[in-house]
């Protein structure tokens, strides 16, 4: 049966995805480098999911990538709730609330299409790269699985959420920027992760390998 633990690694990973939906419209600037402020926080999600398939298998990396999903649809059901419901007249900024949010559901429409395609593909990687290594070279396998997912959400990210805003001259040199944040990210977490896996496989006196899995993203089942 799953534990407490597992429950809680879930939980941080859905808040993260929550947190980084909210400030990806913040754009900010990092030694000369411009990209969104959800960026700095995404990539911890990439580091919950690889210890979440590194223990306890790509089925609840699966489960916490629907729960995520889950959460981040009744964010943006409750934010668009909210923009329609009138406020006190001695109340002022509900358009200023209302326009931020607007450009957010922009944001949140790219943030699902990159995620259902670069979450999906990093617990994979992450499962078929442990079987590969036999369980292995586990630094190597969290950062080879971020920089291909991490490529292809930065990617698909980027071009649904900025295009138009941001000059097409700079689209590239946006997404590289992304990219590399999130490869940073992960590779200093390396030292929290690691010894965070590690750590869990001792106390659930788990390591499982997904070696009978189908990586059906569809389906929901948790038996191994």
């Amino acid at each position: 049966m799953p534990s407490y633990r597992l429950s809680l690694l879930i939980m941080a990973y859905a808040m993260m995805l929550v947190m980084a939906n909210w400030f990806d419209p913040r754009l900010v600037s990092l030694f000369g480098l411009n990209t969104d402020a959800g960026t700095l926080a995404f990539p911890v999600s990439f580091l919950l999911a690889d210890i979440i398939t590194e223990v306890y298998g790509y089925k609840f990396a699966r489960l916490a990538i629907w729960i995520g999903f889950f959460w981040n649809m009744v964010f943006l059901a409750y934010g668009s709730l909210i923009t329609h419901l009138p406020n006190p007249p001695y109340i002022h900024g509900k358009q200023v609330f209302d326009t931020m949010f607007s450009a957010d559901v922009r944001i949140i429409i790219a943030s699902v299409c990159s995620y259902f395609c670069a979450e999906p593909l990093n617990a994979y990687l992450i499962a078929k790269l442990k079987i590969l290594s036999q369980g292995r070279k586990m630094p190597v396998r969290f950062i080879a699985s971020t920089v291909c997912a991490s490529a292809v959400d930065s990617s698909l990210f980027t071009l649904i959420a900025f295009w138009g805003i941001i000059p097409q001259t700079q689209i590239l040199i946006f997404i590289a920027t992304m990219w590399t944040i999130k490869v940073v990210v992960e590779v200093l977490g390396l030292t929290v992760s690691i010894p965070l896996a590690l750590k869990l496989k001792q106390l659930e006196r788990l390591d499982r390998f997904d070696t009978q899995t189908h990586f059906n993203l569809f389906s929901l089942d948790l038996h191994y």
